[in-house]
């Protein structure tokens, strides 16, 4: 009689654990530069959606579902975003937050539109991202044509004087900002002197530096991301020359610091308002700081679209990439980066671009400081 009593026990065990629901669970790819030489911008995306996840999964989730994330590492490489994004879709993933690089961004999230995957981008500037009307595809951080009419203004308003060189990397990011800053000049008055591309991944810059010298250049505009910037900026200084840079956003590391050393003294910079302050986020900023992390950047922009997906799903009462793309083309949402909302192509309303300066703090290091508060002009 005892095996036939255990043999019901266990019957009973395997009928009752079957009958459980399982838990309901939603996946979301996160897809950055989480190796290579942008790791430390890829650190700050991963890092503010794991965080995101976090805190939504500890509030019950989005629509009652759990939510899991899948890291896809672009390397900064268009090809590999591309992969990426493949891997995604064949793995049913049906919302993404990517990709950092605008050249990457561009070609991944054609593959996202045609599979039905809603793609955010916390950093990707180039204006093609959404000007091509994909419908799935949106960013939460300003456009190039925005940024760098503010760099341009910012130089014809302030070094009315300066000898100007503009410099790029050959990328849709770099070049594309480039250009803009550098139409912007022209329509000033201020023609540049020179007009450069230099290589993505480059680590000798003195055939650049000779022109510069020779054409009697003492500030240069770079279009680019931090590693080629603070190579630049302290090769420079390594030959004597007292050349003054100014990049974007893609230098918004602190790892430009270590890279450039006391040469960044005086380097500009446009950004976004620094989202720390925004007072929304001070918790999530203070945990952030606790534990040992501290979110610049893209940290909180990666946040924000875990936040902007909950409550657009919330709102619409699914999780559907369709409905939720059309859901967040309507109303106001609240986030890490302050309130939100967007236009037909799936760009923020309402940018602003900030002018900083590295300048040494307290502890004598290097920070970036707000010089001045320009409202960008609303994309076409």
């Amino acid at each position: 009689m005892r095996k036939p009593l255990l043999s019901a026990l266990a019957l009973t065990a395997m009928t009752a654990f079957a009958a459980a629901p399982a838990s309901a669970e939603i996946t979301i790819g996160v897809a950055a530069p989480i190796t290579g030489p942008n790791a430390a911008f890829g650190a700050q995306i991963q890092r503010g959606a794991e965080k995101a996840v976090a805190d939504l999964n500890a509030a019950g989730g989005i629509n009652g579902e759990q939510i899991r994330l899948r890291i896809g590492d672009d390397v900064s490489d268009p090809r590999q975003g591309v992969s990426v994004a493949n891997n995604f879709v064949a793995d049913g993933v049906g919302i993404v937050v990517a990709h950092y690089n605008s050249g990457v961004a561009i070609p991944s999230t054609a593959v996202y539109a045609e599979n039905g995957v809603l793609a955010i981008s916390p950093a990707a500037t180039n204006p093609t991202l959404t000007d091509r009307g994909l419908w799935n595809t949106f960013r939460v951080c300003g456009r190039d044509d925005q940024q760098g009419a503010v760099a341009g203004g910012y130089i014809l308003e302030n070094l009315p004087d300066a000898k100007v060189a503009v410099v790029h990397d050959k990328t849709p990011y770099g070049q594309g900002l480039a250009d803009v800053t550098r139409a912007a000049l022209i329509e000033g008055g201020k023609t540049p002197l020179l007009y450069e591309g230099v290589n993505a991944g480059d680590k000798d810059f003195s055939a650049l530096i000779a022109k510069i010298k020779e054409a009697g250049v003492d500030f240069i505009y770079f279009g680019g991301l931090h590693t080629e910037a603070g190579l630049i900026i302290r090769q420079l200084a390594d030959q004597g020359l007292k050349v003054r840079l100014m990049s974007g956003d893609g230098i918004v590391s602190n790892e430009l610091a270590a890279i450039a050393g006391d040469a960044i003294q005086g380097t500009l910079m446009t950004f976004a308002p620094d989202p720390r302050l925004n007072p929304g986020a001070q918790k999530i900023v203070e945990e952030f700081r606790a534990s040992g992390f501290e979110p610049e950047a893209y940290t909180l922009y990666s946040y924000s679209i875990l936040q902007l997906v909950a409550q657009a799903a919330a709102k619409a009462g699914s999780t559907d990439p369709e409905v939720l793309a059309e859901t967040l083309k309507s109303g106001e949402y609240e986030t890490a980066i302050g309130p939100i909302s967007f236009d037909a192509k799936g760009d923020v309303t309402q940018p602003t671009y900030i002018v900083y300066s590295w300048e040494k703090d307290a502890n004598g290091g290097y920070t970036y400081k707000a010089l001045e508060t320009a409202e960008a002009e609303p994309a076409e």
